[in-house]
């Protein structure tokens, strides 16, 4: 088990205790004393101490109350020189003083005013522990003598620096001695605990023991067995720790704890499997504390309908359509891209069933020259089909054609000055391309029988995370060893990995988010492919990379799609369409630049679409 990922335990800790004597209270007055006292695993190691001649003569109440002197001070070194024996002294420490902020902030700005880097270290306040740890029942009240006497401190504080900090050791022992019950056991722990944490979720805390450090799901459970939050990490004991610390803020985590009973380790493998079956687990359970997650039926698709004359449909699912797009988290964002789509190609709009032999008047629509009024037997079965097949090529194969009517738009309404139309179109193309990238990113891992990719494991070397997917859902993950038998661990994991069936609509047989979490994981870098059946390819004129040609052409010289300020030219720059329609025809094609080693392979697409004859087909290395 790392340290580094359970925290710093506090026997390893150094810290130093620091007490000042000053002329007074005030961000003005001098440091006239500086104590320290250097201590860990409960053994001074350490002590430091020295008068400080003050800029100043002291007050005469302060000499009272101290028995600092002008004549005890007359020949003592300035602050400026006992700032940097200090700074070597407290390096690398955690700085201890009663009433910290006090302390701290006379050396942080001594430190300021004589051109030195105060190094901020972590700081603990003794008075603040003492009043998160201590009942008033106990002490009455949290002052140094007080505390010293409580814990029977061999030095008490008689307001001289060394002395006091001195009686602080002893009084931070006996704190750290009571919090010891109290599952406080790094450094970690320490600073967080005088934050406000409700006993009610630190009694808790004893849920974390046992957990193994290694990637996983955990489950919170109640008395009852029932589910209330699943959660994943890379280190399942320092996640479920932390639900028991200041480090957790947020009200209905807390909440969560109270109701606790246990917590539930599930050991993965890889990250990967992880984020997999937490997402699959909150599915199942849905727990009434994970706020995200728990209704991935409730994401919107845009799909053509199937009826004689197709129109553009919002669904829940893409129930078999090859065209289909998304998903979108809300209706406006599906609504944007199917604006967009139909902003381009003349689709109806109307949402009555258009009868082939039986016609209608004509809507606005038809007026404007937006639609070809099939209602009305202006355009045929076999003309509207036309318009139906270049949709699903736009949605499926090639938005070239919606990127380029869309600049045009934005173009004009750029120019005209009409910046919040601009901005409108801008985000109906966002919006589109979007859900159309994710489709068609899914569609073709789907397409695969079998994808197994591996990528070096994080920590130690020499480890790799190995995952096997199947028509786009994960079926299994091992980390190997990179060594001669990770070949045959390789083909047991995929020998032994259970089957998934391909899905009518063609994408993954998962979820939408759990996708996701796989095309992330295969497309970041380092990531490569051990096996592939199929072809792992994508359109060469598809939404992601038609978006990528025009950031490069076009959409980074776009004019801005707001007001122009005052005194700015009044001709504001805007691509033209056919700047977008030239940089994606010429030779030097910036998608293929960008892919450096990677093979284009050549596909049978139809060229009636007018497409160009070729797919890019991805390789990690």
């Amino acid at each position: 088990m790392r340290f580094e990922d359970l925290g710093t335990p506090l026997c390893d800790v150094t810290f130093v205790v620091v007490d000042l004597e000053t002329t007074g209270g005030s961000a003005d007055d001098s440091i006239t004393e500086v104590g320290a006292v250097k201590v860990r695993g409960g053994e001074v190691i350490g002590e430091f101490g020295t008068l400080v001649r003050p800029a100043g003569s002291i007050p005469p109440m302060i000499s009272v109350l101290t028995g600092i002197t002008d004549a005890m001070v007359a020949h003592a070194p300035r602050i400026e020189a006992v700032l940097p024996a200090f700074l070597e002294f407290a390096s690398g420490s955690v700085l201890v003083a009663h009433n910290a902020p006090f302390d701290i902030g006379f050396l942080s700005r001594a430190c300021a005013s004589h051109g030195l880097a105060w190094p901020k270290p972590p700081v603990v306040d003794t008075v603040r522990l003492a009043r998160s740890v201590l009942p008033r029942s106990e002490v009455p009240n949290a002052k140094l003598a007080t505390l010293a006497r409580h814990f029977r401190a061999p030095v008490q504080p008689t307001h001289r620096a060394l002395d006091d900090a001195k009686a602080t050791v002893h009084v931070l022992h006996g704190l750290l001695e009571r919090l010891g019950t109290q599952h406080v056991d790094t450094l970690e722990d320490l600073l967080g605990y005088s934050r406000q944490v409700p006993q009610g979720v630190r009694r808790k805390a004893g849920l974390a023991d046992g957990l193994p450090d290694a990637p996983g799901v955990y489950l919170f459970k109640d008395d009852r067995g029932r589910v209330l939050y699943v959660g994943t990490s890379r280190s399942l004991r320092t996640r479920v720790r932390s639900y028991f610390t200041a480090a957790e803020t947020r009200s209905r985590m807390r909440d969560m704890v109270r109701l606790a009973h246990e917590v539930v380790p599930i050991v993965c493998p890889t990250p990967l499997e992880a984020r997999v079956r937490e997402l699959r687990l909150i599915a199942e359970h849905q727990p009434p504390y994970n706020a995200r997650s728990r209704r991935p039926d409730r994401s919107l698709w845009l799909r053509l309908t199937d009826e004689p004359f197709p129109r553009l449909s919002i669904v829940r699912s893409p129930r078999g359509a090859d065209a289909a797009i998304g998903p979108f988290p809300r209706r406006e964002s599906a609504e944007a891209a199917a604006a967009c789509l139909v902003d381009a190609i003349p689709l109806r709009q109307c949402t009555d069933r258009v009868s082939v032999s039986k016609h209608t008047d004509a809507c606005i629509l038809a007026e404007l020259g937006r639609c070809g009024a099939p209602c009305t037997g202006a355009q045929t079965r076999e003309e509207y089909a036309l318009v139906v097949e270049q949709a699903r090529v736009a949605m499926t194969q090639d938005a070239s054609l919606v990127m380029s009517r869309a600049f045009a738009r934005m173009t004009a309404r750029s120019r005209a000055g009409r910046y919040e139309e601009a901005a409108a179109l801008r985000d109906r193309l966002t919006a589109f391309l979007g859900g159309a990238a994710w489709s068609q990113r899914a569609r073709a891992l789907a397409a695969c029988p079998q994808v197994v990719a591996a990528a070096p494991a994080p920590g130690p070397t020499g480890r790799w995370e190995v995952v096997v997917i199947r028509h786009g859902r994960l079926v299994a993950s091992a980390t190997l060893n990179a060594d001669a038998a990770m070949g045959a661990g390789i083909r047991a994991l995929v020998a032994t990995a259970p089957y998934a069936e391909p899905e009518a609509h063609g994408l993954p047989a998962s979820t939408a988010e759990e996708t996701s979490a796989v095309l992330a994981w295969l497309e970041a870098p380092g990531v490569r492919p051990a096996m592939v059946e199929g072809q792992w390819c994508s359109p060469l004129r598809g939404a992601a990379s038609v978006a990528t040609q025009a950031s490069r052409a076009s959409l980074d010289r776009l004019a801005p799609l707001n007001a122009p300020q005052a005194g700015s030219h009044s001709g504001h720059y805007a691509a033209d369409a056919s700047e977008w329609s030239d940089a994606s025809k010429s030779g030097s094609d910036p998608v293929l630049e960008d892919l450096g080693g990677r093979a284009v392979v050549e596909g049978l697409l139809d060229p009636r679409h007018s497409l160009d004859k070729g797919v890019i087909e991805r390789h990690a290395g």
